[in-house]
Protein backbone atom coordinates (compact mmCIF):
# COMPACT_ATOMS: atom_id res chain seq x y z
CA UNK A 1 0.00 0.00 0.00
CA UNK A 2 1.28 3.43 -1.22
CA UNK A 3 1.44 5.79 1.94
CA UNK A 4 0.63 9.48 1.51
CA UNK A 5 2.69 11.64 3.62
CA UNK A 6 1.47 14.58 5.15
CA UNK A 7 4.45 16.74 4.02
CA UNK A 8 5.02 17.81 0.78
CA UNK A 9 8.62 16.71 -0.82
CA UNK A 10 10.25 18.40 -3.74
CA UNK A 11 11.91 17.31 -6.64
CA UNK A 12 15.86 16.98 -5.37
CA UNK A 13 14.91 16.67 -1.54
CA UNK A 14 16.65 13.39 -0.16
CA UNK A 15 14.69 10.73 0.56
CA UNK A 16 13.38 11.14 4.46
CA UNK A 17 15.28 9.59 7.31
CA UNK A 18 13.73 6.44 8.81
CA UNK A 19 13.81 4.22 11.67
CA UNK A 20 11.41 1.43 13.46
CA UNK A 21 11.25 0.75 16.26
CA UNK A 22 9.20 -1.70 18.92
CA UNK A 23 6.80 -0.67 21.82
CA UNK A 24 4.51 -2.64 23.53
CA UNK A 25 1.59 -1.15 25.65
CA UNK A 26 1.77 -1.29 29.42
CA UNK A 27 -1.08 -1.48 31.53
CA UNK A 28 -0.95 1.83 32.74
CA UNK A 29 -1.25 3.63 29.09
CA UNK A 30 -4.91 2.09 28.64
CA UNK A 31 -8.33 3.78 29.30
CA UNK A 32 -11.31 1.90 30.81
CA UNK A 33 -12.30 1.11 27.64
CA UNK A 34 -8.83 -1.37 27.84
CA UNK A 35 -7.29 0.33 25.07
CA UNK A 36 -4.67 2.90 24.90
CA UNK A 37 -6.03 6.43 26.07
CA UNK A 38 -5.27 8.76 23.42
CA UNK A 39 -2.92 10.95 24.83
CA UNK A 40 -0.57 8.13 24.95
CA UNK A 41 0.37 8.07 21.62
CA UNK A 42 2.75 10.92 21.94
CA UNK A 43 5.04 8.76 23.83
CA UNK A 44 5.19 6.34 20.97
CA UNK A 45 6.00 9.12 18.52
CA UNK A 46 8.03 10.58 21.32
CA UNK A 47 10.22 7.56 21.68
CA UNK A 48 10.35 6.58 17.96
CA UNK A 49 11.32 10.84 17.29
CA UNK A 50 14.34 10.24 19.87
CA UNK A 51 15.51 7.31 18.51
CA UNK A 52 15.89 8.43 15.00
CA UNK A 53 17.35 11.30 16.41
CA UNK A 54 19.96 9.46 18.59
CA UNK A 55 20.87 7.22 15.66
CA UNK A 56 21.73 10.15 12.58
CA UNK A 57 23.54 12.32 15.43
CA UNK A 58 20.46 15.50 16.32
CA UNK A 59 18.96 13.78 19.57
CA UNK A 60 17.44 16.86 22.09
CA UNK A 61 20.89 16.05 23.99
CA UNK A 62 22.96 17.06 20.49
CA UNK A 63 20.84 20.01 19.77
CA UNK A 64 20.76 21.38 23.74
CA UNK A 65 24.96 21.09 23.57
CA UNK A 66 24.93 23.51 21.07
CA UNK A 67 22.54 25.79 22.47
CA UNK A 68 19.30 25.18 20.79
CA UNK A 69 16.03 23.54 21.92
CA UNK A 70 13.23 22.16 19.64
CA UNK A 71 9.96 22.72 21.12
CA UNK A 72 6.70 21.61 19.56
CA UNK A 73 5.12 23.67 16.88
CA UNK A 74 2.70 21.19 15.84
CA UNK A 75 0.88 17.84 16.57
CA UNK A 76 -1.46 15.40 14.72
CA UNK A 77 -2.70 12.07 15.29
CA UNK A 78 -5.19 10.41 12.86
CA UNK A 79 -6.22 6.95 14.76
CA UNK A 80 -7.27 3.95 12.67
CA UNK A 81 -7.41 0.94 14.87
CA UNK A 82 -7.07 0.91 18.47
CA UNK A 83 -3.77 -0.59 20.44
CA UNK A 84 -4.47 -2.62 23.01
CA UNK A 85 -2.54 -3.78 26.22
CA UNK A 86 0.16 -6.00 25.90
CA UNK A 87 0.59 -5.99 22.12
CA UNK A 88 3.75 -5.29 20.46
CA UNK A 89 3.62 -2.67 17.81
CA UNK A 90 6.01 -1.09 15.58
CA UNK A 91 6.47 2.86 15.50
CA UNK A 92 7.85 3.65 11.92
CA UNK A 93 9.40 7.40 12.32
CA UNK A 94 10.32 9.85 9.48
CA UNK A 95 11.94 13.13 9.18
CA UNK A 96 11.94 14.77 6.15
CA UNK A 97 13.75 17.10 4.19
CA UNK A 98 13.31 20.53 5.18
CA UNK A 99 15.01 23.72 4.11
CA UNK A 100 14.05 25.94 6.96
CA UNK A 101 15.30 25.46 10.70
CA UNK A 102 12.30 23.16 11.93
CA UNK A 103 11.94 19.20 12.29
CA UNK A 104 8.82 17.65 10.31
CA UNK A 105 8.61 14.01 11.56
CA UNK A 106 6.03 11.58 10.56
CA UNK A 107 4.95 8.70 12.12
CA UNK A 108 2.99 5.21 11.78
CA UNK A 109 2.41 2.57 14.25
CA UNK A 110 1.21 -0.92 12.53
CA UNK A 111 0.02 -3.86 14.63
CA UNK A 112 1.93 -7.25 14.63
CA UNK A 113 -0.22 -8.17 11.57
CA UNK A 114 1.38 -5.26 9.67
CA UNK A 115 -2.24 -3.09 9.55
CA UNK A 116 -1.87 0.42 9.85
CA UNK A 117 -3.14 1.25 13.19
CA UNK A 118 -2.31 4.86 13.96
CA UNK A 119 -0.94 7.75 11.57
CA UNK A 120 0.71 11.21 12.71
CA UNK A 121 3.23 14.28 12.58
CA UNK A 122 4.81 16.58 14.65
CA UNK A 123 6.34 20.05 13.36
CA UNK A 124 9.44 21.47 15.66
CA UNK A 125 10.94 24.50 15.84
CA UNK A 126 14.63 25.83 16.85
CA UNK A 127 14.88 27.60 19.38
CA UNK A 128 17.81 29.50 21.31
CA UNK A 129 18.14 29.18 25.05
CA UNK A 130 16.69 32.81 24.93
CA UNK A 131 13.36 31.33 23.37
CA UNK A 132 14.59 33.30 19.91
CA UNK A 133 13.33 31.63 17.15
CA UNK A 134 15.93 30.48 14.69
CA UNK A 135 15.90 31.40 11.13
CA UNK A 136 18.80 29.21 9.87
CA UNK A 137 19.44 26.05 11.32
CA UNK A 138 22.59 25.51 13.70
CA UNK A 139 25.96 24.44 11.97
CA UNK A 140 26.16 21.04 13.73
CA UNK A 141 22.56 20.17 12.37
CA UNK A 142 23.55 21.93 9.08
CA UNK A 143 27.03 19.49 8.91
CA UNK A 144 23.77 16.52 9.15
CA UNK A 145 21.93 17.98 6.70
CA UNK A 146 24.92 18.00 4.28
CA UNK A 147 25.54 14.34 5.19
CA UNK A 148 21.73 13.63 4.37
CA UNK A 149 21.71 15.07 1.13
CA UNK A 150 24.84 13.10 -0.37
CA UNK A 151 23.62 10.16 1.35
CA UNK A 152 25.85 9.63 3.60
CA UNK A 153 22.66 8.87 6.20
Amino acid sequence: MIMKSFFKQNPGDPKPLKLVIKRKVRFDEIDPLRIMWHGNYASFFEEGRISLGDKYGFGYKDFEKHGVIIPLKKFHVDYMLPLEFGKTYSVETLLYWNEAARLDFEYRIYDEEKRLATMGYSVHLMVDLQKGILVVKPAFYEKVCMRWKEGKL
